[in-house]
């Protein structure tokens, strides 16, 4: 089926985890920026030096090069049929871009989805994350602490580590972000009717089922 989603959220409400589960449903691919980005830190190209002085502060990275990216990956053969943003866009600036990018391309949002976590609970699941440095497979520390120790890292000796992003004065800077420059896309989204807004506690399947109903 046909599907070009946004799902909007704050840090740590499980957006790429729904994203997953919406991209096996629908079957169209998941365009995660924050994944790409990392994965490019990683390889510590030109791209990802100069996106890691953003990330590790709580910053975001900025808009062009976000768009350039995310124009390119629309120009893929499986991106035809629609795809899941899974955080982005984040800004008003990214959302009026991604409008123009869709025109040029002939294409138009389905919805946005939003799922809410109070402020309190998304602390609580952020700073016991934790994830494969080598793999890049994420955890929690409170909800399933022996997924870490039973990992089998697929690509080879695996590393925990605790993200950077993922520490106490990072994560306050990375909610105070979220508020002040991402939690407007509800109101741009909301003049549009495209905004939905999902109750984001439970668990994994009763956060989907009522994506799906939402849609």
């Amino acid at each position: 089926m046909a599907m070009m989603l946004i799902l909007l959220g704050a840090p740590g409400v499980g957006k790429g985890t729904q994203a997953q589960k919406l991209m096996a449903h629908f079957g169209v691919p998941q365009i995660s920026t924050g994944d790409i980005l990392r994965a490019e830190v990683r390889r510590k190209t030109p791209l990802g030096q100069q996106a890691l002085t953003y990330m590790n502060k709580g910053e975001l990275v900025p808009d062009n090069v976000i768009l350039d990216m995310v124009a390119q990956r629309l120009k893929a053969s499986n991106a035809k049929n629609g795809v899941i943003f899974d955080g982005f866009p984040r800004t008003i600036a990214q959302a009026q871009g991604l409008d123009g990018i869709l025109k040029q391309s002939g294409k138009k949002l389905d919805a946005v989805l939003s799922i809410e976590v109070p402020v309190q609970r998304i602390e609580e699941r952020l700073s016991s994350r934790r994830s494969c440095a080598t793999c890049g497979a994420v955890f929690n520390v409170l909800l399933n602490p022996d997924e870490i120790d039973n990992h089998e890292c697929p690509k080879g000796q695996p590393l925990i580590v605790q993200r950077e992003d993922d520490r106490p004065e990072t994560i306050e800077r990375r909610l105070k972000v979220y508020t002040e420059q991402t939690e407007p896309l509800k109101d741009y989204y909301r003049q549009t009717g495209l905004l939905k807004e999902v109750p984001g506690e439970g668990t994994v399947s009763e956060v989907f089922s009522r994506l799906l109903q939402a849609l």
